[in-house]
């Protein structure tokens, strides 16, 4: 899903795996993390241990 709110661009990307992302093991969500810091941007990871992970990008919305 893509949405964005007066000050925010937001994408969501859910799945039905096992759960258990995070940025600590691994690269790529640590990568993704970096990248959004550098513009003021957030990730939100909610991935419990049995699924399902939803992981939202949060960025400024500038017009």
């Amino acid at each position: 899903d893509v949405w964005h709110t007066h000050d925010r661009l937001l994408l969501q990307v859910t799945d039905d795996g096992q759960g258990g992302a995070n940025t600590k093991t691994g690269t790529g969500l640590a990568g993704l993390t970096e990248r959004l810091d550098a513009v003021d941007g957030l990730l939100v990871i909610d991935s419990p241990t049995g699924g399902p992970t939803t992981i939202t990008a949060e960025l400024p919305w500038r017009v």
